[in-house]
């Protein structure tokens, strides 16, 4: 039963792994024959501090991302549990987000983020507030790429603690009701506690997403200004594709690839160590 997710696992992940972790072992430009190299790539990428600076813009960005589609997500799917035309209306709309192309968001949002046409500058204008650059100012790059982001998974993360939330038997809620517990405390004591398996997957997933952005970096910013938004899979491209530098391309994926896995482990990790039941599971 396995065996074809297996299959598409192997030829579509490990095979091109693989083969990177293979090409990251010389230096080959895609115009002459390949060169051994050895672990020069990765010495190169540590001795210059580049590996360094696009791990801290890619973590930063990635705290920004799960923190903000979490909190969202959640306050959405407390919001709008409820019966009715016009609150599955809302739900809808909240997802349509998530299913749009990221080309279309990245293009929508720069007209929206335009500084002399764009709806963001004119509220600033009304407001009496000073111009703000959110795409060409270092400071508010990441920040604005993490905002948009977040705009898009939000209904993603909206549905999954919706059906999270309808999992909760009403009987414990009914329970710590009429024990006294108010809606604070009944979402403490009740609601959470059984939530955190969803809340799990939700920062997980959310964290994959941020680690693979790439066209909203593309399309937005370019990697700018002064390289602020340069993220890893921007960095990766970069490499292969404008510097002809296939090997360190590859040495970044494997590097991009071992930092996913590890701080999946430690967030799934750190999660079911606080699930009911799951502490101390090894």
């Amino acid at each position: 039963m396995l065996g074809p997710s297996l299959a598409a696992w192997i030829l579509f992940v490990f095979v091109p792994l693989g083969v990177a972790a293979h090409q990251s072992l010389f230096s080959w430009d895609m115009l002459t024959e390949p060169e051994w190299a050895g672990g020069a790539n990765y010495a190169a990428l540590l001795e210059d501090g580049e590996l360094w600076r696009i791990l801290a813009r890619t973590l930063g960005f990635s705290v920004l991302v799960v923190a903000g589609s979490m909190t969202l997500g959640l306050a959405l799917a407390l919001l709008l549990d409820r019966p009715g035309g016009f609150f599955a209306f809302v739900r809808g709309s909240i997802f349509s987000a998530y299913v749009v192309s990221w080309v279309a968001v990245a293009l929508l949002w720069v007209l929206l983020l335009d500084p002399d046409r764009g709806v963001a500058a004119a509220v600033l204008r009304t407001l009496g507030l000073p111009r703000v650059g959110f795409l060409t100012d270092p400071r508010a790059a990441v920040p604005t790429l993490a905002a948009v982001t977040v705009w898009k998974i939000t209904g993603y993360a909206m549905i999954v603690f919706l059906a999270g939330l309808r999992a909760v038997p009403r009987s414990l809620h009914e329970a710590a009701a009429l024990d006294g517990a108010g809606a604070l405390a009944r979402f403490r004591w009740v609601t959470w506690p059984l939530l955190r398996p969803t809340a799990a997957f939700v920062a997980t997933t959310s964290l994959i997403v941020s680690f693979q952005a790439f066209d909203v970096v593309r399309i937005m910013t370019g990697g700018g200004p002064a390289r602020a938004t340069t993220l890893f899979v921007y960095a990766v491209y970069e490499q292969i594709f404008m510097n002809l530098s296939v090997g360190k391309a590859s040495a970044l994926a494997v590097v991009y690839f071992l930092v996913l896995c590890v701080l999946a482990a430690l967030q799934l990790r750190a999660w079911r160590s606080q699930t009911p039941g799951t502490r101390g599971a090894g």
